[in-house]
């Protein structure tokens, strides 16, 4: 696997004067902007009288349908009592404003603390585990044509990664293969046989707003920019990666299945997968974010800003006596 255009093509350049002039053209609003932190897209704080929104040019190799994917499963998921991101409409009425620069949106502002900021306990990851599934749920019966592109971040394509090995740190680079030929061996066969549906495919805790005041109270579910139809597992193993404890890995993975499953149950065969989709997407996170800090050497604190974690997940999962996942 090479890295897509979507991944080498640096984000957006627009001043922040050029944004606030789009803004008021196209959406009918003014006021003050912050940038935010991306990976692939430009974003905005825009400060308005009205209330506070995030202005989101998209990146120029992302196709236009897959923007318009990202926006009408929001559209979709506004009648469910899940804290997403509302889609605001232009002074027209259309949903995404087409410019000289890019696809710009705005979207409502979501109020909490980023995940990654908070200390992990055993009520948050089951916390994240029934979001992860009422998302998945709530994204039930949703189609779009674009829904099926290819995803380097989509673990099913995990097998397309070993050209990526060499770019991850020496030190877990055994690991690494070692996992990719187990998702080859044993992992891939059997998800062709798993139901699949368009998922979020990124719930990290940079995507994951949360009370400030009861950190255990999900509050903010950010960045559908990686939404694709897969094995709905492998969605799962996304999220839940994210949650293991690498001081009680097994522990805290079975507090997060659990979670999920009471809300959208799974066959025996897919909790038989997620602990190696789990520990396959910690490799896609080592083997994408290292490839392209390389690439883009002046924004690879933010890239490689899961990296840490992954690299502890994984290695105390490899290490742990592998346990059955028991749901009951």
């Amino acid at each position: 696997m090479t890295l897509g255009s979507s991944l080498t093509t640096p984000p957006p350049t627009l001043s922040a004067g050029q944004a606030l002039a789009l803004a008021e053209t196209h959406f009918g609003m003014t006021g003050s902007l912050t940038p935010l932190t991306s990976e692939r897209d430009l974003n905005y704080l825009l400060i308005t009288p009205q209330g506070r929104f995030v202005l989101k040019l998209a990146n120029a190799a992302e196709p236009a349908a897959v923007t318009q994917l990202q926006t009408l499963a929001l559209i979709h998921l506004e009648r469910l009592p899940v804290p997403t991101p509302r889609v605001l409409r232009t002074l027209d009425g259309r949903t995404e404003a087409t410019t000289p620069h890019g696809t710009l949106r705005l979207l409502t502002y979501l109020e909490g603390q980023p995940q990654h900021l908070t200390r992990r306990t055993p009520a948050q990851c089951a916390a994240m585990g029934a979001m992860a599934a009422q998302i998945s749920l709530g994204l039930r019966g949703f189609s779009h044509p674009a829904a099926r592109h290819d995803l380097q971040w989509d673990i099913k394509q995990a097998a397309k990664l070993r050209p990526l090995l060499p770019y991850i740190a020496p030190d877990l680079r055994p690991l690494a293969t070692q996992t990719l030929d187990r998702f080859d061996c044993d992992v891939q066969p059997l998800l062709a046989k798993c139901q699949t549906q368009i998922v979020h495919n990124d719930l990290n805790p940079h995507n994951v707003l949360v009370d400030p005041q009861d950190p255990d109270r999900i509050t903010g579910i950010l960045d559908f920019g990686d939404m694709v139809e897969t094995p709905l597992i492998c969605d799962a193993g996304v999220t839940a990666a994210y949650q293991i404890d690498p001081a009680a890995p097994w522990d805290s993975l079975t507090t997060f299945a659990r979670a999920y499953h009471a809300i959208l149950p799974l066959t025996a065969r897919e909790w038989h997968l997620l602990p190696d989709l789990a520990a396959t997407r910690m490799l896609t996170t080592l083997a994408i974010a290292s490839a392209r800090a390389a690439r883009y050497p002046d924004n690879a604190p933010y890239i490689l800003r899961n990296v840490p974690a992954a690299a502890a997940g994984l290695t105390a999962l490899a290490q742990a006596p592998r346990q059955l996942l028991e749901i009951a």
